[in-house]
């Protein structure tokens, strides 16, 4: 049998072999040996420059072999446009785009979690310097007209500095928007006078029950029956808020009453927005909708507020009242900045995820104002209004999951 070992005479003429070098402009075309012994000869006419003709040569004999694992080909200048070039930048510009991709994704998720900080971090200011205040300046409606002021002058500034487009209102979207400023107006009041009254974690816990407000109103006013699922996730809600205000040591029905008041109004207000809805071409988003309830609420209840409370927010009225007025007036800022802040912050979320992950959040969130409300004020809390509130928190955190199940459609 013939050997199978290749040899080169030594009187051919023998391109230099180097190694393939990676990333070089350069091409690399293969050394293309023929043999004569056991294979039929074959002709390659494209590569006809770089072929050795080998035939049976016993005198001398060069053997090729290479350590490296590369194979050897023959160096070319020859600029190429070769299909594995090209595939190796579009991997390149592939792995780019998939990394940008990333990055983009990562910073929406931080910039989502941070809004959602923020929103948590503003509620918990609110609540503790809104209830700060009450506790010592029983005037809530009076409260409430200073934080829709403050709102007021913040909308005016951002439309003035075109930091938030100013809308164009017309008579018509105001008629509409007009109930919706009422009963966020009332909504408001309403918290305020509960947080005057008892708790701030009773006055959320009772807020808990805001779900079942919207099932009921929803039903009556847009016929929107609920699922077997959202029925069942009420129940826990109810039991739960029942359970926490039997044994809820600042417990009284006007704190009680106002908080189931300021669910009313303020899942009437939803309600509304649904019933009487704006064309669709007059249009505006919730942060643009938002500023201009404020601005219309202070206006509805300014005038109220001084017919019920006079004028009681003087330093004058303050002093004689044995009132640090230094320390009501800034407790009174920082509360009205946090409330709309948080506000605003809600609206900036909304407008990024989901009803229903917002609906979660909201959720999250009054779980996060009670139990710093009772760490900051040293609220007493008992073993059976803690269960209660945990099985309210948990039905509405159960509501906010089972409400995106659809009702299976009925077969023909």
């Amino acid at each position: 049998m013939q050997s199978a070992t290749l040899s080169l005479s030594s009187p051919c003429s023998i391109p230099s072999l180097k190694p393939r070098k990676f990333g070089s402009t350069a091409v690399f075309n293969p050394i293309r040996i023929s043999c004569s012994s056991s294979v039929p000869k074959r002709h390659d006419h494209s590569a006809s420059s770089h072929t050795v003709s080998v035939n049976s040569l016993p005198n001398r004999s060069w053997h090729l072999s290479s350590s490296s694992s590369l194979p050897l080909r023959a160096w070319n200048f020859i600029p190429s446009d070769s299909r594995p070039d090209h595939f190796e930048v579009r991997a390149t510009a592939a792995e780019s785009a998939d990394e940008g991709e990333k990055s983009g994704s990562l910073m929406k998720t931080l910039e989502l979690g941070l809004l959602f900080g923020l929103w948590y971090l503003f509620n918990i200011y609110f609540n503790i310097y809104n209830k700060q205040v009450l506790k010592v300046y029983h005037y809530p409606v009076t409260v409430t007209v200073i934080q829709f002021a403050v709102g007021t002058v913040l909308v005016a500034l951002m439309w003035t500095f075109n930091l938030y487009k100013r809308p164009k209102i017309t008579g018509a979207q105001l008629a509409v928007i007009l109930p919706l400023a009422v009963v966020h107006t009332l909504g408001n009041l309403f918290t305020n006078m509960s947080l005057g009254k008892v708790a701030v974690s009773f006055t959320h816990t009772i807020k808990a029950m805001e779900p079942f407000f919207s099932v009921v109103l929803s039903a009556m006013f847009l016929g929107e029956l609920p699922t077997p699922w959202v029925v069942g996730s009420l129940l826990p809600i109810v039991g739960g808020v029942v359970l926490a205000s039997v044994t809820e040591a600042s417990f009284n029905w006007a704190g009680f009453w106002s908080a189931m008041a300021s669910n009313l109004t303020n899942q009437s207000r939803n309600v509304l927005s649904k019933k009487v809805m704006v064309k669709k071409e007059d249009s505006m988003d919730n942060i643009t909708l938002f500023s201009i309830i404020t601005i219309m609420s202070f206006f509805l209840l300014a005038p109220v507020a001084i017919f019920l409370e006079g004028v009681k927010f003087t330093p004058a009225y303050l002093q004689s009242s044995g009132l640090n007025v230094k320390e009501v007036a800034v407790r009174s800022l920082l509360a009205a900045l946090s409330f709309h802040a948080y506000q605003q912050v809600s609206y900036m979320i909304l407008q990024r995820v989901s009803p229903v992950t917002h609906s979660v959040g909201n959720c999250v969130k009054r779980v996060v104002v009670i139990v710093s409300s009772v760490i900051f004020f040293k609220t007493p809390v008992s073993p059976i209004n803690a269960l209660g509130t945990g099985i309210a928190l948990a039905g509405v955190f159960l509501f906010s999951r089972v409400k995106r199940i659809k009702p299976k459609a009925k077969a023909a």
